[in-house]
């Protein structure tokens, strides 16, 4: 908790000092340098990167998410026209209506209306996979692996319908020769093309939508093995793609095709069929990297085949999740480290990810690389799916708000968190602090510009300008988990003295700190452990801190 005794330094160029001290016994504090240049690296920061999955109005609104997306597995499979769904692998392969009071609105119509009353721009998953949901008599249930007709099974629906197996057999073997009549029914292009005529007529033409090309297809033979057992070919996904989005665009020529949506780093590089061929002979000689992508990674080559096709894809979308145990609730040190540290994956072309990947990654300019060298250069790229996990964990919110911070620096068109945070918790309220942090619709600056830190494991540091007020907004982010950090800022090319207002999230509470000023370009101050601050420095001569906020 905070105290109310500043500490004192010797004097010094560091005069407006501003110290927070905390009742817990003080670890070994790290000094830290910040170099803040407002003449460097200055971009614009897309505000599509705030977005989150699934959120309900008030998160939204809360949030200022400005974008959302109704996604997933069970996406696949949405029925429109009965507002149904199947749980594939998720949970026994059920088919089942859509609860018309869901919170979250998360397929539907209902989605759409959410979204929009809460000023956010709504992306939709379109199915592709061929197959959705249908119903049983008065919309009741139906299982694709039935007890009844297909036998024991490994485990099933226990509490909800017992009559839903998962699929295998209890020796774990997969149920071969499955109708998929028994749960869902044929899809079409033709049947999408309906949905989307239907959806575009509640739009005008200048909203902003997104048409999604379905959720991560080279995992169909394991997330939808009742109707898809066989791994996904690349030339059927490419061939797929190019129809599905004609037939998207020829029912709504204003919106935007997303894809393709693939899960992670395996997935960027194997189609479906050889993903599924590996488990049992290996990778030494895929079939379709043979036989169809001529040696070429997958996701690279289904953009030269769109490439050929014309411009079936608007932006270019993938997934990732860290992979060394982040994505979890766990505590423990050595999970909260990998938090602090596989941030990197997203950009530093020198951080060799230590888990099974063995590789860099970097993959913001990766994306970049791939879309200007193989399909069309300066075509929006998008992170659609994310979640270093530890969402009810300090070290999660700090994870989080690394993220958002990479994001903007690194030139990322649109990220949406998997899934909206719960409120109340510490990455919610990391979220909240870029967007939202007053609840008067303030938060971090839409122009970014150059924040130099030496370990960006421990402390990193992001800054931008905002335009409302003209203030230098940086967000410091104290990664370690027992230590303090001393900080000094720098200001480059920015006025010499000026006043400071200081928010932060400590402890998973956000606190309005005293106002201070800072004197010849610098400030200092001690940052508790896993913390998230917000400096915002108002330049002296500029618009003043009480300028009216803009919602």
């Amino acid at each position: 908790m905070m105290g109310d005794k500043p500490m004192r330094k010797a004097a010094s160029a560091l005069v407006a000092a501003f110290v927070l001290q905390f009742t817990h016994a003080r670890a070994d504090t790290l000094a830290v340098e910040i170099a803040v240049d407002a003449a460097a690296g200055r971009h614009p920061i897309s505000p599509l990167i705030y977005g989150v999955n699934f959120g309900s109005a008030a998160v939204l609104h809360d949030l200022r998410a400005p974008i959302t997306r109704s996604g997933g597995n069970n996406a696949s499979s949405y029925n429109w026209r009965l507002d149904a769904r199947n749980t594939d692998a998720d949970w026994f392969y059920e088919s089942l209506p859509c609860p018309p009071d869901d919170a979250t609105a998360q397929f539907g119509p209902r989605f759409i209306a959410t979204a929009r009353k809460s000023g956010a721009i709504p992306m939709v998953t379109i199915p592709m996979i061929g197959w959705t949901a249908k119903l049983g008599p008065n919309h009741t249930r139906l299982a694709s692996f039935s007890i009844a007709k297909y036998g024991p099974q490994q485990a099933h629906d226990a509490q909800w319908f017992p009559d839903a197996g998962n699929g295998r057999a209890p020796d774990g073997t997969p149920i071969a020769h499955a109708d998929p009549h028994d749960a869902e029914t044929p899809d079409t292009p033709a049947n999408e093309h309906a949905r989307v005529r239907q959806l575009a007529a509640g739009f005008t033409r200048r909203d902003i939508r997104f048409y999604i090309l379905d959720n991560e297809p080279s995992l169909w033979h394991i997330t939808h093995y009742d109707v898809h057992p066989i791994g996904a070919h690349a030339q059927e996904v490419a061939d797929r793609s190019i129809l599905y989005s004609r037939a998207i665009k020829s029912a709504d020529p204003h919106g935007l095709v997303v894809g393709p949506e693939e899960w992670g780093w395996t997935g960027y590089q194997y189609s479906g069929f050889d993903q599924q061929y590996d488990t049992q002979h290996g990778l030494a000689h895929p079939p379709d990297r043979e036989n169809q992508t001529q040696g070429q990674d997958y996701v690279p080559w289904l953009l030269t085949r769109w490439k050929a096709a014309g411009h079936p894809i608007d932006v270019f979308s993938l997934h990732f999740y860290p992979q060394g145990g982040e994505f979890s609730d766990s505590d423990s040190p050595t999970v909260a480290r990998a938090r602090n540290r596989s941030t990197r994956d997203l950009w530093d072309r020198h951080y060799k990810d230590p888990t099974w990947i063995n590789s860099v990654i970097a993959l913001i300019p990766l994306m970049r690389q791939w879309v200007d060298r193989y399909y069309y250069p300066g075509t929006p790229i998008a992170l659609t799916e994310y979640n270093w996990g530890g969402e009810k964990l300090m070290n999660g919110a700090t994870a989080q708000a690394d993220l958002l911070g990479i994001f903007g620096r690194e030139r990322l068109d649109i990220a949406l968190r998997w899934t909206a945070p719960q409120p109340g918790t510490p990455v919610y309220k990391a979220m909240k602090l870029y967007r939202n942090y007053d609840d008067q619709g303030d938060g971090f600056g839409e122009t970014s510009i150059q924040a130099a830190v030496p370990d960006a494991d421990r402390v990193s540091a992001f800054a931008a300008l905002r335009a409302r007020d003209g203030a230098t907004t940086v967000m410091v982010i104290n990664k370690q988990l027992d230590s303090m950090a001393d900080v000094s800022l720098s200001l480059a090319h920015e006025s010499d003295t000026g006043t400071v207002e200081t928010w932060q999230l400590a402890d998973n509470r956000i606190v309005h700190l005293a106002p201070s000023r800072y004197t010849n370009a610098r400030l200092h101050a001690s940052l508790p452990r896993q913390s998230v601050t917000l400096f915002l420095l108002h330049p002296t001569g500029k618009r003043s801190p009480g300028t009216q906020p803009r919602r």
